[in-house]
């Protein structure tokens, strides 16, 4: 979906507008499940990265521009567990538990107007 919104900075309201928002890579070089004995299943994701195209706007009463732009973001690390409970009621069930996510780079390239 779009974002779209505005902020106040200093002495007005700056409006954006983020539109066709693209997955274009996700690499995840380092990547494993393994079982917790009598819990569920662990997901460990090593040095990941995501690179997002996108449209971009902004509006000041100054000024306007818009264009193209990238995001790139690398050095994702996240640990996910999943429980699996074993009752035999029903169909089996799986739940997240915990997840624990960081990020190290994020690098924006915007290409417009300006």
């Amino acid at each position: 979906p779009d974002l779209t919104g505005h902020e106040k900075f200093g002495l007005g309201n700056v409006k954006y507008n983020i539109s066709r928002i693209h997955v274009t890579a996700v690499e995840l070089p380092s990547a494993s499940i393994s079982l917790l004995p009598g819990s569920g299943i662990k997901l460990v994701i090593g040095n990941a990265s995501l690179t997002i195209d996108m449209n971009w706007s902004i509006r000041t009463w100054m000024f306007k521009d818009g264009g193209r732009g990238t995001v790139r973001i690398s050095k994702v690390f996240v640990t996910a567990i999943f429980s699996t409970p074993l009752d035999n009621m029903g169909p089996a069930s799986i739940s997240l538990t915990g997840c624990w996510t960081t990020s190290g780079d994020i690098d924006i390239k915007l290409n417009g107007k300006s």
